[in-house]
């Protein structure tokens, strides 16, 4: 297949094509087997398109348009030798589209899933722009090695991410804190019985800041029975901006 008869065979589904250029396009769809299945294509391809689209009934005088134009009609293309039917250039297919009710019918359809795609791809950016930290805060280990990482968000939540495995006796749990003011004090926001991502509940604390402190402590499996830590300090790191 050409480009020309890739041309001619879209404009033949959509119905874009009048004169020899019609007549040739079903000859071909009948004689040429690639032809004809370039054409099987593109009608799989609008066939979601078209089923979309409203019926429109044609008014009255159209059937006696279409009645005087097929007793007008030339009589069919008749080839005497195999010779390659070639195809003319499309020179009057602006007149032919601006003629077309399909083809407007098919441009408002695509208009508006043009619009779709938009308001999905916008959707999806702020989606994405809501996701991304603002704050991350590497918490290090004694031997100054990262363990795990606090992410902080735009709209007020924050998330706690483990790097490695931490071991907890039976018995104990891991408690969360954070520290943005040491009048106020640290402030527990999760206690978890093994190191996985979880949300840190910080919907009641103002929104995170930068060198904002966040760290784990080791404590009873309910908690520190003070509301402060009381075990040891496993890792602790403050937040920055994020890159």
């Amino acid at each position: 297949m050409t480009p020309e008869q890739e041309r001619l065979a879209a404009e033949y589904v959509i119905g874009l094509l009048d004169g020899d250029e019609r007549r040739i396009a079903e000859r071909l769809s009948e004689d040429d087997a690639g032809f004809h299945a370039a054409v099987a294509q593109w009608q799989a391809r609008l066939a979601e398109l078209d089923a979309t689209a409203a019926p429109v009934l044609p008014e009255g005088a159209l059937w006696s348009r279409i009645e005087m134009g097929l007793a007008q009609a030339p009589a069919p293309l008749r080839v005497e030798d195999p010779t390659p039917v070639a195809i003319p250039r499309a020179g009057t297919t602006f007149e032919a589209l601006w003629r077309s009710l399909p083809f407007w019918r098919i441009t408002g359809i695509a208009g508006a899933v043009a619009s779709l795609l938009l308001a999905l791809g916008v959707g999806l950016l702020a989606t994405r722009a809501a996701r991304e930290p603002v704050l991350i805060a590497v918490l290090l280990t004694e031997q100054n090695r990262p363990a795990a990482v606090v992410n902080a968000f735009a709209d007020g939540n924050a998330e706690l991410i483990p790097l490695e495995q931490i071991p907890v006796p039976p018995g104990r749990a891991l408690e969360i804190w954070t520290l943005w003011d040491r009048a106020r004090g640290p402030v527990s926001i999760g206690l978890i019985d093994e190191a996985r991502t979880v949300r840190l509940n910080v919907s009641n604390l103002p929104q995170a800041a930068p060198n904002q402190l966040f760290e784990i402590t080791l404590e009873p499996a309910t908690g520190s029975p003070t509301g402060r830590p009381t075990g040891p300090v496993l890792m602790k790191g403050t937040t920055s901006a994020a890159l």
